[in-house]
């Protein structure tokens, strides 16, 4: 298994490396409504070893991206609930901070929103914050997600990491040590499969991941349709399923109602949370019907309430595919 501590700098050294170096593009956001800068972008986080995506010392977030106008490492730093600065290094800076509103939640409307249940507006209440973002990056979050089909998060995080460490590029500008750019759809598509192997991913994945790079501008497209064309389009590449597509709207597209169907654990957290036992995905689709379109809206606050399922029953086996 790999190893997912990864060393952090200090805060004197982050703020003395980033001081010397150029930036590319800056800004301050000051959104009418809280922004919760670390919740708000927690589900783009791959784990604590996730390549792309660093929290310092000093609290700033750091994350990568492949923009259409190439590489980007951006530096986020939350200045109250309606205040966040970012300082982008590399080609794609612009890009990124031109997008920043829409990264953190911006297009992200809730004023419709009825937590109609004693946890959720007691949640809502504790975390004014948290929105659903929109990176505009349909490639950066199909990849991970269907690396997450049917494997524990262990083993997808370890197989993300492992991948973007050996094909992404180097961050540009003072990120902390070992920051990578995700890869490009062509990288992805040439991956040979001894190094899939290597990581644990099996063919079946693998399979989904290059046919869905074949088509990757036309992935791209969804970013602008509405929800049902956007599902449509993603679940057109064979191996991309319902649970997937969420997977990727949630984060790519912004979709606060886009519910992670098939999900291991889910069903039975929210069945846990709202009504006190555990569901089958029926009855969360139908428990949640009245929250429409807000559902996952009400899957991250749950989140956030710490509240699930007991820690007891049976957990999905890990199944390591490297011996094959």
């Amino acid at each position: 298994m790999l190893d997912d501590t990864r060393p952090v700098l200090s805060s004197r050294h982050t703020a003395a490396v980033t001081a010397l170096t150029p930036v590319c593009a800056q800004t301050t956001w000051r959104p009418q409504v809280p922004v919760d800068l670390h919740r708000t972008l927690a589900p783009l986080s791959r784990g604590g070893g996730d390549p792309t995506h660093r929290v310092g010392a000093d609290g700033a977030l750091w994350r990568t991206s492949l923009m259409a106008t190439g590489p980007v490492t951006v530096r986020l730093v939350q200045r109250g609930l309606q205040e966040v600065h970012a300082q982008a290094w590399g080609p794609g800076g612009p890009e990124l901070v031109g997008g920043l509103p829409d990264l953190l939640g911006g297009r992200d409307l809730a004023d419709d929103f009825e937590p109609r249940h004693p946890l959720l507006a007691e949640t809502a209440r504790r975390v004014p914050g948290l929105r659903i973002p929109r990176t505009g990056r349909v490639v950066e979050a199909l990849v991970p997600a269907v690396l997450e089909q049917k494997v524990t998060g262990r083993q997808a995080r370890a197989a993300f990491r492992r991948l973007v460490l050996r094909f992404g590029t180097p961050a540009p500008g003072p990120a902390p040590e070992g920051m990578r750019v995700p890869p490009s759809a062509e990288v992805w598509r040439h991956v040979p499969s001894w190094e899939w192997h290597r990581a644990g991913v099996d063919p079946q994945r693998s399979r989904t991941i290059c046919l869905a790079m074949r088509c990757a501008p036309r992935l791209e497209q969804a970013v602008g349709m509405a929800p049902a064309d956007a599902a449509l389009r993603l679940s057109s590449v064979p191996g991309i399923g319902v649970w997937t597509v969420a997977e990727i709207a949630q984060r790519a597209l912004g979709d606060s109602d886009a519910l992670s169907v098939g999900d291991f654990h889910l069903s039975q957290n929210v069945g846990w949370a709202l009504v006190g036992r555990p569901l089958d995905d029926d009855g969360m689709v139908e428990l949640l019907e009245p929250w429409r379109p807000h559902r996952y809206r009400v899957v991250r606050l749950l989140e956030c309430s710490g509240v699930g399922k007991p820690r007891f029953g049976p957990r999905l086996t890990i199944q390591d595919h490297r011996a094959h």
